[in-house]
């Protein structure tokens, strides 16, 4: 059985690699937060469109009922 003596230098290189994989992965959670901004706001942007073709159609509707009844009036006139 072979016992491998744990020094100063060995723990520091360990740590050293830790280091950089909390850096990286600090830095990939940065860019995951940016996109899903990025997300967030075309998102918003959806559903303000949807809420815009809803204000058409109900627009759209009103005058399709204004223009049936317009014409109901017409027809029993005739």
């Amino acid at each position: 059985m072979v016992i491998t003596e744990v020094t100063n230098e060995l723990l520091l290189e360990v740590l050293k690699k830790v280091q950089e994989q909390v850096a990286r992965g600090s830095e990939d959670m940065s860019r995951i937060r940016e996109e899903l901004s990025a997300m967030r706001g075309h998102i918003v942007a959806l559903q303000q469109d949807i809420h815009n073709i809803y204000d058409t159609m109900l627009e759209h509707g009103t005058r399709l009922d204004r223009i049936e009844r317009l014409l109901e009036l017409v027809g029993s006139q005739v």
